[in-house]
């Protein structure tokens, strides 16, 4: 039987200290630092935050001081990635268009301060509205299907409902010239 031979241990510590000496050693002279830009998220994060959504609306309506408000904060958090967001009152048209806030890379999903509200909710008559199609169209051109929501009955908080989801046949590529509608 042939005898092992063992490997001698005593230039372990001294392979130890030269990797943790050149740990400290400095960094080449070539080496340049590179400033940190903010970079929006992937689409697919903002595609699935709206999908998550959409059961629990993309909207929602509330009835608040002798007026029915519906708000569209949750799509506002996506605003970094939506080009348009599209609706119609009452009818599935999707004729008007809902301002998109700015963006600001640094805070992609925060909404920008908005002292005029313009960017949060319409402000209706109570009960005006008996449905609210929404149709978001994405920063590449693509639109969502489009959902069709309703209030909820008896809700004493603010929430939507789901009545219809349509598939859109065609995406418009050219939208008719739309002010926000207030």
């Amino acid at each position: 039987m042939g005898t092992m031979t063992k490997k001698p241990e005593a230039f372990a510590p001294i392979g130890a200290l030269a990797a943790a000496l050149l740990a400290f050693l400095p960094v080449s002279a070539t080496a340049q630092e590179e400033e940190y830009k903010p970079q929006i998220p992937e689409a697919s994060i903002y595609q699935a935050m709206l999908d998550a959504n959409k059961q629990t609306g993309w909207i929602a309506f509330r009835q608040f001081m002798d007026q029915e408000l519906i708000y569209f904060t949750t799509l506002q958090t996506m605003h970094c990635r939506l080009s348009e967001i599209r609706y119609s009152i009452n009818s599935e048209t999707l004729d008007k268009r809902f301002p998109v806030a700015k963006c600001d890379p640094q805070l992609p999903f925060n909404l920008p301060d908005d002292p005029t509200n313009e960017t949060l909710y319409l402000k209706l008559k109570p009960g005006e509205a008996k449905t609210i199609a929404i149709q978001v169209v994405w920063d590449d051109g693509n639109g969502s299907e489009i959902v069709v929501y309703k209030p909820c009955q008896n809700a004493e908080a603010t929430c939507a409902q789901i009545k219809t989801i349509l598939k859109p046949t065609k995406m418009k590529t050219e939208p008719a010239p739309a002010t926000p509608t207030r």
